[in-house]
């Protein structure tokens, strides 16, 4: 089946769908993004994902491209013309297109929107979080407002394929005080020997994860111990259980750092409970 994109008004199968070279997504990655889960033909955390969306526009001061209604039906429009039953629809937004200045276009300019969506095997994921995933450090180099959810993703692909080639599946981040602050593509956690769950705090450093902010609900429903502050390598590495969190990866067990096991290196009970109870919890809106 041929995919089909949207791109500023229009669905077009997705080998055709084109953005001008003065799009300042192109020119400048002058834009916001956002990545919502698709399950059982429900998009999860859809408010969650638009607050953020609001949000990130909003610290760029790049106008929203279509009114809160028309976001909701171009979503489920592109859902479902590519079929997608448990996948992801992705949303870019940039500044628009305007003469190559790095000064904001003077005058009226179009932000432009993209969206597409893709179907994944949930069978994969599950066979994944069973195992558990390999993570590796190293140092934070990206610029410090990552809070705003930007398209601006160059060092997290160098961490990303440092990773990779370093046998890992993510890659944590550490700040100048050699502190994690989070994986080049989710938010970082660890359980430590007591049973205390231990996040970063959000500050200008991390980004503001939707499947975190879900996470956090349901371990208060359940009277778990949680701590949001800074932790270190050290103390990841001496934690009973460790794990991430994000749209693509849900709650996925960390057995390994810098090939040192995490706890029995195996995933805990701990993080399987949460990843069992994740989409029971989580909003879903058809």
């Amino acid at each position: 089946m041929s995919r089909v994109a949207y791109v500023n008004g229009r669905y077009v199968p997705h080998d055709h769908a084109r953005v001008s070279i003065d799009d300042r997504g192109y020119q400048f990655a002058d834009g916001v993004y956002e990545v919502c889960e698709v399950f059982h033909g429900a998009l999860v955390d859809e408010a969650r994902h638009m607050e953020r969306l609001t949000r990130s526009l909003a610290e760029l001061r790049i106008a929203s491209p279509l009114s809160a209604g028309a976001m909701r039906i171009v979503l489920r429009e592109v859902v479902e013309r590519n079929k997608v039953s448990n996948g992801y629809v992705y949303l870019q937004v940039t500044r628009g297109v305007a003469p190559r200045e790095h000064t904001f276009p003077q005058g009226q300019v179009a932000p432009s929107l993209v969206v597409t969506a893709h179907a994944v095997d949930p069978a994969k994921s599950a066979s994944v979080a069973e195992k558990g995933v390999a993570v590796v450090t190293m140092p934070d180099i990206r610029w410090r407002r990552v809070d705003i959810k930007t398209i601006s993703l160059l060092p997290n692909v160098l961490a990303r394929q440092e990773a990779k080639e370093k046998g890992a599946y993510e890659a944590w981040l550490l700040d100048s005080d050699g502190m994690i602050t989070e994986g080049a593509a989710s938010n970082a956690w660890i359980v430590d020997r007591s049973g205390t769950i231990v996040t970063r705090f959000l500050d200008h450093s991390i980004l503001r994860g939707i499947t975190r902010t879900t996470l956090i609900d349901i371990i208060r429903s359940l009277g778990l111990a949680l701590e949001e502050r800074k932790f270190s390598r050290a103390e990841a590495l001496s934690a009973g259980e460790a794990f991430i969190t994000g749209a693509t990866t849900l709650v996925t067990p960390v057995v390994v750092l810098d090939d040192q096991p995490i706890g029995d290196g195996r995933p805990g009970p701990v993080t399987r409970k949460l990843r069992a109870l994740y989409h029971d919890v989580a909003a879903r809106t058809k």
